[in-house]
């Protein structure tokens, strides 16, 4: 136990170049749990959280060993639970959950800091583009009622943990905030607005 605890001390105590300098480009591939609903003033039913996931990939390029540009691609499960479903012949409506699936493109601008600048902060937007949409009590394909494209504001913060000069483990978390209606038609309520927080971790890493 003490070989272990001493180990990932001295992970997170590495000094060895670990602030990049500029004009350095970082990589990183991560995964994440997702947690989703929908925001509107008025919209019907009472939306729940949905647990899902995403994967990412990303590269930041480096300004300084303060600041850097970061931009990103991400399979991005949104969503919500407790909605509901309408059978248009009968009327008749049922509870179900909703899975949004995105191919999100986040650009943000990261702020490193602390004596090692392990440490960051990111903010700036990001755009998705609806792969799929789907209820799960009946697997119905709901695509063509909602818009194809989403945007709104991200921002998040993490640490980067040094294995070596060249890789590092991050552990972050994220907001993104939608605010384009994600339906095409809202029949007269409010736009309804995605939310969603994500839990990542993954490796960064030099080529």
């Amino acid at each position: 136990m003490k070989k272990i605890i001493f180990t990932l001390l001295a992970m997170a105590g590495i000094s060895a170049v670990n602030a990049q300098s500029k004009g350095n480009v970082e990589f990183g591939l991560g995964t994440g749990l997702n947690l989703s609903t929908i925001s509107s003033s008025d919209f019907y039913g009472n939306p729940d959280t949905n647990v899902s996931f995403n994967f990412n990939g990303s590269a930041e390029y480096y300004f300084s060993d303060r600041w850097g540009i970061k931009a990103g691609l991400m399979y991005d499960r949104k969503g919500w639970d407790n909605g509901y479903i309408t059978d248009l012949e009968t009327g008749q409506s049922f509870e179900t959950d909703i899975n949004l699936n995105y191919l999100t493109i986040p650009v943000m601008a990261n702020w490193h800091f602390g004596a090692k600048r392990n440490w960051y902060l990111n903010f700036g937007g990001y755009v998705g583009f609806l792969m799929s949409a789907k209820d799960t009590e009946f697997e119905a394909d709901l695509k063509d009622a909602y818009n194809t494209t989403d945007a709104g504001l991200a921002l998040g913060i993490g640490v980067k943990i040094p294995v070596n000069n060249f890789i590092k483990i991050f552990i972050e978390y994220q907001e993104q905030a939608g605010f384009i209606d994600i339906f095409k038609d809202s029949a007269g309520f409010d736009p309804v607005l995605n939310s969603r927080s994500a839990f990542n971790v993954g490796v960064n890493f030099m080529l």
